[in-house]
């Protein structure tokens, strides 16, 4: 054998950026996704509802009742909760006017179908990945027999729920499986975080005419406000053909910041004190004070989704 005086050197192996982590719980009941940089989100599967969304510096983003219930016996209160096929209380005479308040998806366990990844810039710094997708399902053979029962129809729902740094995005396929065509309402039901409600603002929706819920005499339509929102008592507001981005102040500071995809309404609510002690499920009792619902959907009115066809609509919420 032949010695050699100089032998090549080692090339030098680059360390492995660090990826996303995604976990299902011992009980299986839920799936978190964990990024480099700390950002994290919780899903229960009982409603595919988001939980918990918690920014890298692990401030908690959402508002979740002390008192909500996650063992699957009722829905959630708090986090982001999906309502699907039909928006408030069922209308006598329609399709859907055998099913519960805000519908079914949020009170059916869902599939957890897997998750996705997208690769960050390689810019030393840059955290490893990007973003992680996790996306569920439900259709026709999950739901319960008797919310089978109440609306008899063929369908496919695939939610996805994107992870990154400072920004969750939830998008929601809906498809008609069968050959006729079905009405539909859809909404993210968002309760964000907040330190102190008397010290919000809601600013985008100033030039929109909305139904308000809580007026005396009964629900009302108002033209537009032309100023921000604020709140000083009871707000359940439904804005429809809304401005794209809606943003959330605290002390005039943004705080967050919702863009919707081919939602063109909005929902704005706040139970405040009275309506809050009546809702055996909130918590704590002061609760009120740290939340506010703007929840895009499409619930001005009945989408029509023709046999074989697939609609899809999201929202992507940003934490300043």
């Amino acid at each position: 054998m032949v010695e050699r005086s100089k032998k090549p050197s080692a090339i030098p192996v680059s360390p492995l950026a660090p990826t996303p982590q995604v976990s299902i719980s011992d009980d299986n009941s839920r799936v978190i996704a964990t990024l480099p940089t700390g950002d994290r989100v919780e899903v229960l599967l009982y409603g595919a509802t988001v939980i918990s969304w918690r920014s890298g510096n692990g401030k908690e983003n959402l508002f979740l009742s002390d008192k909500a219930h996650l063992d699957g016996s009722k829905p959630v209160r708090g986090g982001i909760p999906v309502v699907f096929p039909l928006f408030g209380a069922p209308t006598a005479g329609h399709e859907t006017g055998k099913l519960p308040q805000h519908g079914f998806a949020r009170n059916s366990r869902w599939e957890y179908l897997g998750k996705s990844s997208s690769e960050s810039s390689s810019l030393p710094g840059s955290g490893g990945d990007a973003s992680v997708k996790l996306d569920f399902g439900l259709s026709e053979g999950i739901i319960d027999s008797k919310a089978r029962s109440a609306w008899n129809h063929q369908f496919g729902l695939t939610y996805s729920i994107t992870l990154s740094t400072g920004e969750l995005y939830t998008s929601l396929a809906v498809s008609n499986t069968e050959s006729s065509a079905w009405d539909f309402q859809v909404l993210f039901h968002t309760y964000l975080k907040i330190d102190d409600i008397s010290k919000v603002s809601v600013t985008g929706l100033e030039e929109t005419a909305y139904l308000d819920k809580v007026v005396a005499g009964g629900p009302k339509e108002s033209s537009a406000a032309k100023k921000p929102i604020t709140f000083d008592q009871e707000t359940d507001r439904v804005y429809t053909k809304a401005g794209k981005t809606i943003t959330v102040l605290e002390s005039d500071e943004p705080r967050f910041e919702v863009i919707r995809d081919a939602l063109g309404d909005v929902v704005v609510w706040n139970p405040w004190s009275e309506k809050a002690k009546g809702m055996a499920d909130f918590g704590p009792a002061d609760g009120w004070k740290s939340m506010i619902c703007v929840e895009a959907g499409s619930v001005g009115q009945w989408m029509t989704l023709e046999g074989g066809d697939t609609w899809e609509g999201g929202q992507r919420i940003k934490a300043l």
